[in-house]
């Protein structure tokens, strides 16, 4: 299966859960573009966040220690 380097592929993380409050992430973006597209999944034709690798590394981070 080939996908459009300049179109997000969205997923939500297999750790989501039903409770609608998720993110999803289009990491298809990074080799072409150096950014990872970020969504509310409640509003998918909403805005969305073009952050980078580092910027996601941290925010993934901080909701780590979040759940903890």
């Amino acid at each position: 299966m080939t996908t459009d380097s300049l179109t997000p592929t969205w997923f939500k993380s297999s750790f989501s859960g039903n409770g609608g409050s998720c993110i999803e992430v289009a990491t298809n973006l990074i080799a072409t573009r150096g950014v990872i597209p970020v969504r509310d999944s409640k509003d998918p034709d909403g805005p969305h966040l073009h952050l980078t690798p580092q910027a996601f590394a941290d925010l993934v981070a901080l909701a780590k220690q979040a759940h903890v």
